[in-house]
């Protein structure tokens, strides 16, 4: 397995994997992957990455800026999805470290995400990664009808001041 970045030639493998986790229904409050175009005017360039394994995708991570104030600057979101016939190979985190790596290097302070309560794998993965909770955002959306929280995480770099 290797870390690359992200290109147009692995949109269709990367989409199909956020689709599997979006199925699954504990990753997130979307219920359809976007088109390329879309998703990928949303995600900051520079810091979104695939593992691969011959030429397969394993898995991918992303951020995307949280608000185009100066103030919020050195801060994202980010998401971080593995094919489920890849989990448990260490894929996440070294998606994780990576986007962790190109963020520092270019200032970013503040790597954030939230993920539904149930998710405990994506819990457990982010925490070993350096992130840590910061609270639970009770009944924050709605999703195939029922009202979900999500924990919100953030990882603070000590590499920038």
């Amino acid at each position: 397995m290797r870390i690359d970045s992200m290109l147009p030639e692995h949109a269709e493998q990367v989409l199909g994997i956020y689709q599997a986790g979006i199925d699954e229904g504990n990753a997130t409050f979307e219920t359809q992957a976007p088109e390329w175009a879309a998703f990928d005017k949303a995600k900051l360039p520079g810091h979104r990455f695939v593992a691969l394994d011959n030429g397969r995708v394993l898995g991918w991570v992303a951020a995307s800026a949280v608000s185009d104030r100066c103030a919020y600057a050195g801060v994202v979101e980010h998401s971080v999805y593995v094919h489920p016939d890849a989990r448990g190979r260490g894929a996440a985190r070294a998606l994780l470290d990576a986007l962790i790596t190109s963020a520092e290097a270019v200032g970013i302070w503040t790597i954030q995400s939230g993920i539904f309560p149930e998710n405990t794998a994506s819990l457990a993965l982010h925490q070993r990664a350096g992130f840590r909770i910061i609270g639970t955002r009770e009944r924050i959306g709605r999703h195939h009808g029922a009202w979900r929280d999500v924990i919100l995480l953030e990882r603070r770099s000590t590499a920038v001041s």
